[in-house]
């Protein structure tokens, strides 16, 4: 009889999000906690507004089909396209990261709101 309980008391916090993966970040705001590197995992961090330089790494190596997530450290909010229109990230706020995402293709990708400032690109 106690194994319907457990179960739903899991779905409820699974949904819901019990069990602590909120956190504050360095302004006290709330904000998506920073996602862990793996080899599945590539993890691309969005610097500010220098070109080149306003990724870490860039260019990214990681493979068709892995698993792609921007972290924003700038003090923007930043949307990442890949420039064939495969993924786009939302917009991500400051100290905050994007969802999740499966990487299509390799290539080019820029930010949306500050195209002619943000570009790099991801290679396998």
């Amino acid at each position: 009889m106690r194994t319907p309980l457990v179960i739903g008391t899991v779905l409820v916090c699974t949904v819901c999000g019990c069990g602590g993966n909120e956190y504050r970040n360095g302004n006290g705001m709330m904000g998506t906690p920073t996602p862990v590197s793996s080899p599945d995992v590539g993890v691309v961090t969005i610097l500010g507004q220098q070109g080149m330089l306003s990724f870490d790494p860039n260019p990214a190596h990681i493979a068709p089909g892995a698993i792609v997530v921007w972290h924003n450290l700038d003090s923007a909010t930043h949307r990442i396209v890949m420039n064939d229109g495969s993924f786009d990230s939302g917009a991500i706020a400051p100290g905050n990261s994007s969802s999740v995402m499966r990487l299509g293709a390799a290539g080019g990708y820029h930010c949306t709101i500050h195209p002619t400032m943000m570009f790099g690109s991801i290679n396998p």
